[in-house]
Formats: C-alpha cells, structure tokens, sequence
C-alpha cells in the first residue's frame, strides 16, 4: 500500500489564509473579529447582532452509522463537504464542535476532521484553542466552590449535603475522580461529603453554553440549574446562590464563536463540544445561528452514529432553536460495515462483500430511523484506499430498497474534488425535496413515555427497565414541573443496545435505565443507561504516549 501522510502532517503543511482573508468570503469585516494570532478568531457580538434581520441559508446535518474502531470520519466527511459545496461554487460554511482533551490523549484521538478534509489549525484546535473549554470548567467548578462555602458558613439554604447532586468537572479522562471524598482535615477545609468530578463535556454548562441564544439567556439558564436539594426535599437553584452573574462573567468571551478554516481555506465556525453519548452532542445554537445567517449552505454534525447525536440534534437543539435542517448526509465506510458484519479488525483489509452486505442492517436501521424525522437524506460512502468496486457497489444496492442515493466521497485523499458528487447531490436533494422536519415525540408526553419511545423507535428495543428507586425519580421530575423537557439518552455510542458488544442492527433488547439527573438549565432530562460514564478512564495504552514536541518545537503524535 503507498504510504500516505499523516493527519498531522498534512495539517502542519498547509497553505493558511489570514483570518481576515477568510472571513471576508461570508462579508466578516476585520473590525468584527477578534484575533488569536494570524490563524483564528472570535467573532464580535456587533457582527452576530447585526445578522438578525438577514435571511437564514440551509441547515444540512452529518450522521453516521454506529462506530467502530474501523472509523467512520463523520468530521472528515463534513469538511469534505463544505469544502466540495464550495468547489461547485456554493456559499458555504461548517459548524462543529471543539475537540475535548480527553479523548486526544485516551483512544479517540483528534476531532479535526482527516487526510485533506480537515479543519487548521489542528493541534491548536485539539489542544486548548482560545480556552473555552478551560472556561466553561472554571465556571462549573466556581459553582462547586460556591455551594460548598455556602454550607461552611451557616447555610442559609439549608442545603442537604448527601443530596448535592452537582459534581465537579475537569477536560481529561481521569476515573479516579469519578467518586470522591471533600471536606477532609478539620472544620476549616469545609463539611466532608461524598462528591465526585465528571469530563467537562458532560457538564451542564457546556450544555447550557451550547444551548443559550444570547448572554441574557445563558444568564438565565445558568440561574435556573439546579444544584441539589435541602433536608426537606426543596430544590435548591443556582440563582439562590446568587452564582450566575459570576459564572456568565467568566462565559462572555467563551461565547463567542471561534472562526478558522479549511484546509482550502473555507470559513470554519467551531464552538462548543458535549459528546452525544453522554450530553447532547452538536455545536453551539450561536454558532449555527450565526452561520445561517453567513452562508447559503451550512454543514453541521452531531456525534457518533445517528441513534445519539442526530436524535439529540433533533429531538433537543432543533426543538429548542427552533432550526429546521433541510437534509442528512449518512456516513458510512467498507471497514466499518464490515465491523459490523462481523469480521474482525485486522482482516478488513480483505474484500468481503458478504459482510459488507451483512454490516448494512446497522445502515439500513439508520436510514429508517432518520426518516422518522421527514428529513431528505443521502449515504455517503467515505472512500478508502483498501475499498473495492463490488463494496461499494454492495453498498449502493443495498440503498436502492430505501430509494436513497449512495455516493462514493474520496475528501480524505482528493478534499472538494473529491466530494464534488455528494456535494452536486445535497444540493440538487434540497432543491427538489422539500424538508417536512418533526420531532420523534411531543413536548406533552411523558417522560418515561419519551424515553421509552426513543428505545422501541430509534434503538429496536422492546422496552425500558428501572428499578423503583429510578421510576420514583420520573414521576418526581414530572410532579415538579418539568415533564414537558425533552430527554437526553446517555448511552454506549457502540450499539443500538447498551452492551457495545452487540453491532450490527439487535432488536428485542430491553434499556437499562440506571439513573436520571435533571438538567433544569439546558431544559432536558439526562436520562443514563446501562454501564455509560460520564466520567471516561484512559485506556490501557493511551494516545498521550505518541505525543510530543520535536526539537524544531513542532507537536508530533497528534492524530
């Protein structure tokens, strides 16, 4: 096999536009940017006011079938994308989300895009970017800071210290800190309690960063989060601590979105970044916003396979944002339905169209599942070099049953050209099929119902599970008030099940509902299945042990 360039150096190879000169192709004067360096920027909130009255472009959404450890470059095929859209002449841009730190130094990786569809520059997109990551943790752990001094002195609230239901976070992958002990050494170190950290990305204020229209909605939001309960059983909200107006204060230039570019130079809004098997899993409403208003064509993802990230795209961000997508671009590659046709890691390199055909269950559930929603979509195969004729044809056909069109994308060694026929495809799909956009479930369904329809629709379970313990925690949240949120599924992004073991398409399988948690700012219900953390570990061998900087002060071993 010809050897090919990394991710890495690809991206530390390529011809970088001044930020200036990119954002002058959506009509972004330099005065509306803020600079950091030559490379990237915010932009103002002058330049977003002033957007309001434009007209919006169309919405299109990047999903996927389930991963795998083959990869399935749903990043990679958005950037691709854009990049073809803008290759046939389109005024287009992307919006993703930023890529935690804890999966590039545990088994992910970087979340950049690949090959020659990616987003630059990448090691400082993977890495700390313009901070708002290191603020939305500061914000968080303020709040942490802020109820265990509360209950130092007096505790007026008379806040329950067995029921705080507020850990704190931090952006790496560390599972010692998913239970802890604080408190310890004496009164002046506080009351001891039993309290524990989460990754930032599940943090409720990511999701209310990612969800806030404005900063007087983040504010809000923020004051309406609801951090534990007292002796009596009363919810104990942030704005009683009076917190919110210090936490959105450590938010406001976090809040603006992030603008950098393409590998060929097209404009890249990336901002925010919870996961979609633990939180909700898209970019930033402002973000989006934002960009509708910039571009005629905008391209966004959602994490993992559609089951999770394009069911919480739309069940909870578009229901929210009041966003109307236009089309869903399917990704899927040889090597992962393959995967998912049983073969195994190391002999997928070998034809086998039988397993390919196979592995499309886990497609076709996908194609099903997205039609619910009465969204136009396209499969997009995501070509690799190992890929064979009789694959992809496989692929194709198999399509045909659903009346959906397949197209072959080679973005990852040829960029725009190569994705040029997706590119003629979604818009040509926009233009003459009309998106009839609906939620899976209404508002006034319960929450037990929501959860349950999610499983039986979108995952083929035949039903949910909980003990007493959970059951009394729906009917809770109902009786206070907040049956009318939408639910957010924390599940193993591996599987339509919550075993990650079982691929391909399983059906008949009960959910396992362990807990519950209310996200009374971002407006959901975190409901968490089977054995899913909100707090990753590393893996035996982790992504960190190739990284490094050489002696010309370049990173190396990123991605």
């Amino acid at each position: 096999m010809t050897d090919y360039l990394s991710d890495l150096e690809i991206a530390q190879a390529a011809s970088k536009k001044p930020i200036t000169d990119i954002a002058a192709k959506v009509d972004i004067q330099a005065a509306d940017l803020i600079p950091y360096g030559n490379d990237k920027a915010k932009l103002t909130y002058e330049s977003i006011d002033a957007l309001k009255n434009k007209k919006d472009g169309r919405l299109i959404l990047v999903t996927a079938i389930s991963p795998t450890p083959a990869g399935e470059g749903k990043t990679t095929t958005s950037v691709g994308l854009v990049d073809g859209l803008c290759h046939i002449g389109k005024r287009a841009m992307i919006c993703l989300r930023e890529p935690s730190l804890g999966p590039c130094f545990g088994m992910k990786g970087g979340a950049a895009g690949g090959g020659y569809a990616q987003v630059v520059p990448m090691t400082d997109i993977n890495l700390h970017f313009t901070g708002d990551f290191h603020a939305i943790g500061a914000a968080h752990n303020l709040l942490s800071a802020i109820i265990d001094n509360h209950i130092h002195w007096e505790n007026k609230l008379n806040i329950d210290p067995r029921r705080i239901t507020w850990k704190r976070v931090v952006d790496m992958n560390d599972r010692a800190l998913r239970d802890i002990t604080t408190g310890l050494g004496g009164p002046g170190n506080g009351i001891p309690r039993q309290g524990g950290f989460d990754i930032t990305v599940a943090s409720e204020i990511m999701a209310v960063f990612c969800l806030a229209t404005d900063l007087n909605d983040l504010q809000q939001r923020i004051g309406n989060i609801v951090i534990g309960y007292t002796r009596n059983q009363e919810a104990v909200k942030v704005n009683q601590l009076n917190a919110q107006g210090a936490m959105t204060a450590l938010l406001k230039d976090a809040f603006q979105p992030n603008l950098v570019q393409t590998l060929e130079n097209n404009p890249a809004l990336m901002h925010g970044g919870p996961f979609a098997n633990i939180a909700h899993g898209c970019n930033s409403v402002m973000a989006t916003k934002t960009a509708l208003k910039l571009a005629d064509y905008v391209v966004t993802e959602a994490g993992f396979g559609a089951d999770l990230g394009a069911e919480k795209f739309f069940d909870i961000k578009c229901r929210k944002a009041g966003l109307h997508p236009d089309a869903v671009v399917l990704v899927a590659t040889t090597k992962a339905l393959k995967m998912h046709g049983g073969v195994k890691k190391e002999d997928l390199q070998q034809e086998n169209v039988k397993a390919v055909i196979a592995g499309c269950e886990n497609l076709g559930r996908h194609i099903r599942n997205i039609g619910q929603y009465g969204v136009p979509v396209v499969v997009a195969i995501n070509d690799y070099v190992t890929d064979t004729k009789q694959e992809h044809q496989a692929i194709i056909d198999y399509c045909q049953q659903f009346d959906v069109a397949c197209k072959i994308s080679s973005h990852w060694l040829d960029g725009g050209k190569g994705a040029e026929a997706l590119a003629t495809h979604v818009a040509s799909m926009i233009e003459n099929q009309q998106s009839q956009f609906r939620t899976l479930y209404d508002d006034d369904m319960k929450l037990w119902d929501k959860a349950r329809h999610i499983a039986r629709t979108i995952y083929g379970a035949e039903d949910i599970i909980a003990d007493k313990k959970v059951r009394a925690q729906f009917e809770r949240f109902e009786n206070e008030g907040y049956g009318h949120y939408p639910v957010c599924m924390a599940k193993t992004q591996y599987s339509f099940s919550t075993d990650p073991q079982l691929t391909g398409a399983p059906s008949g399988h009960d959910v396992p509902i362990r807990e519950i948690r209310l996200a009374a700012g971002a407006e959901f219900i975190v409901i968490v299945c089977g054995d899913v953390m909100t707090m990753p570990g590393l893996p035996r061998k982790p992504a960190s042990e190739n990284i490094g900087v050489d002696n010309l002060k370049n990173i190396t071993g990123l991605f």
